[in-house]
C-alpha cells in the first residue's frame, strides 16, 4: 500500500543557487584577475632582460589570457538552467511588460 503515496518534494535553502548578482560579481572578479596577470606578462615581456624563451612565455601569456578571460567571464554559473524561449500563445491579449513601448 505504500507504493501509491507520493512524497512531496522538499526544497532546502542549501539547494538554492547563488543569485545572479553574486554570479556576475564572481565572473567579473575572475576576469579582472586574469587581465591583471596579462598586463603583468606584457610589462615583463618588454621590461625584463631575460632570454628569448622566457620572453616568449610572457608574450604567449599576454596573447592567450584575454581569450581565456572572456571564455571564463561568459560562462554561466554551475548548474544554472539553460535559457528557455517560449513562444507567445495565440490568444494572448496583453503585451508583456518587457515588450511595451513608450506611449502605448
Amino acid at each position: 500500500m505504500k507504493g501509491w503515496r507520493r512524497r512531496p518534494v522538499v526544497h532546502q535553502v542549501t539547494d538554492a543557487e547563488p543569485s545572479l548578482t553574486a554570479d556576475i560579481r564572481k565572473r567579473e572578479i575572475g576576469y579582472l584577475i586574469k587581465m591583471g596577470i596579462r598586463t603583468i606578462c606584457l610589462i615583463l615581456a618588454v621590461v625584463l632582460p631575460v632570454p628569448w624563451p622566457y620572453r616568449l612565455l610572457f608574450i604567449a601569456g599576454a596573447v592567450f589570457l584575454p581569450y581565456i578571460a572572456v571564455i571564463g567571464a561568459n560562462e554561466r554559473g554551475k548548474g544554472a538552467p539553460p535559457p528557455t524561449f517560449q513562444s507567445p500563445e495565440a490568444n494572448q491579449t496583453e503585451i508583456p511588460l518587457h515588450r511595451r513601448e513608450i506611449g502605448s
